[in-house]
């Protein structure tokens, strides 16, 4: 990589980083396993989850239960519920009796008096308490921000992707399984919110200094979206075609956020456009200002850019295209579809979530300001990336991949968009996959093979070449005779991928293989030929 990334970009690719660090790892623990492996004890499906909370932010301190519902896939005798081992609990009930339980690292074995057979559906409750983690530098890395506003009103946001949901409630902490609802019973201060995910459903006066604010989804949702969000937050909406948009925000920035989430229409008009409707209409969509940068909490994104265009008013591509659009807005929003809709059966293939979101910000871009534009954005976000580690991560002992799933994934959609060289074909593919896999989880080979089969180009290499290798295809040429030669330089065998360039200032798609091929043109220098690079990433060499 020619460019040193910034410590601002650096900050950014940390949340990548923080739990990627587990892919170096010579040895995985003990502890690594439980967490990333569906074991035994994990033989359940997580059904609904309930929790009934109160958060006091002057104690920094949290405490109540979670009712779980469950449907058991085989006999289940010990039943593996996640939480935090700073977490304290008080006990976990079943038919109104204490179940045994033994603690291993962050992971709880819950042990059933007998048995519960396959096929049963059935439900605890499990009560806890304590200080959870609190985030050095939210939301890279996981935890509670306990903090105040200008005004001096407590305000506390969640952040846990990639740490893990375990850190605040119990939970069968692993992304292969979504519980179809949940609903959040948040008790807090009185004159202060509670916003979660969903619709409100309730708010109670308690009688003894806090309100309770109850919130339910309808659709199911990931582990770490599951968010309370506590402020004086200020409350205004709008909808765009038969979707509610409510904005939460901090009273003394609602008319810059009135101004600022305009572009929330502009959004969604293209992104229902080019990748399909808005998954959780009826959960609703909504913004929620946060005291850190932004997180995907699904139908309730946490916002954080402060009001301005660009990440932090800062354009990640260098291209200066950035700077037209609000990137959390875009970027977090976007993950609605690639993340949360459709979702990663494991961490390792977090490309899935951060490859498709980060280009939608290209999809934005094109909406906006036409393809030259997005193609340039899409080049622009190469210098970020540093090829150093694979996209794909360790499988079953919750490891992503390295931080290029983020700009390296975005470009690699671009590549095969090139291939695909259809606009027509690539769009209608995109919503397809899109509507096929809504409320799915998937991995990285149910991706592959969808956009495989639409055209005759095998793109299996393809995919091979840039997740699972560290270096991208090098194109060579070499001189010929009256003409050049040309070949691929590639890690995966019989590596073939078509690629356009401009030989004589003309386009010509080029098929080229691991072997020399020769052009059909005379070619005087190697001036005469350029790689067209805003469509395809690939390195290029002359000998």
């Amino acid at each position: 990589m020619k460019k040193v990334l910034s410590t601002f970009l650096f900050s950014m690719l940390a949340f990548a980083a923080s739990s990627q660090v587990l892919s170096d790892k010579e040895k995985y623990t003990e502890a690594d396993t439980l967490r990333g492996s569906l074991r035994a004890e994990r033989a359940y499906d997580a059904l609904k989850y309930h929790l009934k909370l109160k958060v006091d932010p002057a104690e920094k301190f949290i405490g109540g239960s979670n009712i779980i519902t469950f449907k058991t896939e085989q006999k289940l005798p010990v039943m593996q519920i996640d939480l935090f081992e700073n977490m304290d609990i008080d006990s976990i009930v079943f038919h109104g009796k204490n179940l045994k339980y033994n603690r291993k690292y962050n992971a709880v074995f819950v042990e059933f008096e007998e048995a519960l057979a396959e096929n049963t559906t059935d439900s605890l409750e499990f009560f806890y308490s304590g200080h959870p983690t609190v985030a050095k530098n939210a939301p890279w890395d996981g935890g509670f921000v306990w903090t105040r506003d200008e005004q001096g009103n407590p305000w506390v946001g969640v952040a846990v992707q990639g740490t893990g949901a375990s850190l605040w409630y119990p939970n069968k902490d692993h992304q292969s399984d979504e519980p179809e609802s949940v609903q959040l019973d948040i008790a807090v201060p009185n004159g202060l919110m509670n916003v979660s995910n969903g619709r409100m459903i309730g708010k109670k006066d308690l009688g003894n200094g806090y309100t309770e604010w109850s919130w339910k989804t309808v659709n199911p949702i990931n582990n770490y979206d599951v968010m309370i969000n506590i402020a004086n937050y200020e409350h205004f909406s709008d909808q765009f075609q038969d979707l509610t948009l409510d904005y939460y925000v901090l009273p003394y920035n609602l008319e810059k956020a009135k101004k600022q989430f305009e572009e929330v229409k502009d959004m969604m008009a293209c992104f229902y456009d080019k990748m399909g409707p808005y998954p959780f209409v009826e959960d609703g969509y909504k913004l929620v200002e946060t005291p850190y940068l932004g997180m995907e909490h699904q139908s309730a994104v946490a916002y954080g850019n402060k009001y301005m265009k660009g990440y932090l008013g800062r354009d990640l591509s260098g291209t200066g295209i950035g700077l037209k659009w609000d990137y959390i807005i875009i970027h977090e929003s976007g993950h609605e579809w690639y993340g949360n809709s459709i979702t990663a059966k494991d961490i390792a293939d977090m490309w899935i979530h951060e490859g498709f979101t980060t280009y939608t910000e290209a999809i934005y871009t094109e909406c906006g300001w036409g393809k030259e534009a997005a193609l340039k954005y899409i080049k622009g976000q190469r210098a970020n990336i540093q090829n150093r580690a694979t996209i794909i991560g360790d499988y079953g002992v919750n490891a992503e991949g390295s931080g290029d799933m983020y700009f390296k994934g975005s470009n690699l959609l671009n590549t095969i968009r090139s291939i695909y060289d259809n606009d027509k074909l690539w769009w209608d593919t995109f919503r397809d996959y899109t509507a096929t896999y809504k409320h799915k989880i998937i991995d990285t080979k149910t991706v592959e093979d969808f956009f495989n089969e639409p055209i005759e180009t095998d793109l299996k290499p393809v995919f091979d070449q840039y997740l699972r290798h560290t270096r991208i295809p090098e194109l060579q040429f070499k001189k010929s005779g009256k003409t050049y030669a040309y070949r691929w330089r590639a890690d995966v065998e019989d590596f073939n991928m078509p690629v356009d360039v401009f030989i004589n200032g003309k386009e010509t798609r080029l098929k080229p293989t691991l072997k020399w091929k020769k052009l059909d043109k005379r070619v005087s220098d190697k001036d005469s030929i350029k790689l067209n690079d805003l469509e395809f990433y690939v390195n290029t060499s002359f000998k």
